[in-house]
């Protein structure tokens, strides 16, 4: 019997993607969002995480964005 399971795929460098792979791992494990790592670049992670995974993203790009002075 094949058993399917709804996901989000998620295709990244490699640093986006560890730093998805810490955040889930920095969750309590009844909270952990990743379903399977399928290599350095490619994650599979439930859909109800998605927009959490943008935003954590985006802030984290945003706070090393580096801006030459004026």
């Amino acid at each position: 019997m094949v058993n399917a399971i709804k996901g989000v795929f998620i295709t990244c460098d490699i640093p986006m993607a560890q730093f998805i792979v810490n955040m889930n791992n920095s969750m309590p494990s009844s909270q952990k969002f990743i379903i399977h790592v399928l290599d350095s670049t490619h994650l599979f992670v439930q859909p109800h995480v998605e927009q959490m995974i943008r935003s954590a993203v985006a802030e984290f790009r945003d706070q090393n964005s580096y801006e030459k002075p004026s």
